[in-house]
């Protein structure tokens, strides 16, 4: 282990058990995390082709089955909160796939 990564592992440490002795406060941040957007089955198929992806490109990209992307689609049934937070992603940057390498064309 090169001397640098041991100084930097000692450190946080030292910082921790500093901390934990009350002689040091530790650095507090405070975030909100916005619920994931729901979206009906006419959103649903906008976003789909907004990225320019088949019915079962979009499945396999949200791990879900062809036919669930059917039946959101169709009204039948609603995607969960992971599926419609990569959804809202998708519709803020249609491309989002594309720039990380998640699918090809």
């Amino acid at each position: 282990m090169s001397t640098g990564v041991y100084e930097s592992i000692l450190q946080g440490l030292n910082e921790a058990i500093s901390t934990e002795k009350g002689h040091l406060r530790a650095k507090r941040c405070r975030m909100t995390v916005q619920p994931p957007e729901e979206f009906d089955a006419e959103e649903i198929r906008t976003i789909r082709l907004s990225a320019n992806m088949t019915q079962k490109i979009f499945a396999s990209f949200l791990g879900v089955s062809p036919k669930t992307v059917e039946s959101w689609e169709a009204g039948r049934y609603k995607p969960d909160g992971p599926a419609r937070r990569v959804m809202g992603l998708l519709r803020q940057d249609h491309m989002l796939a594309q720039k990380y390498g998640l699918i090809s064309q």
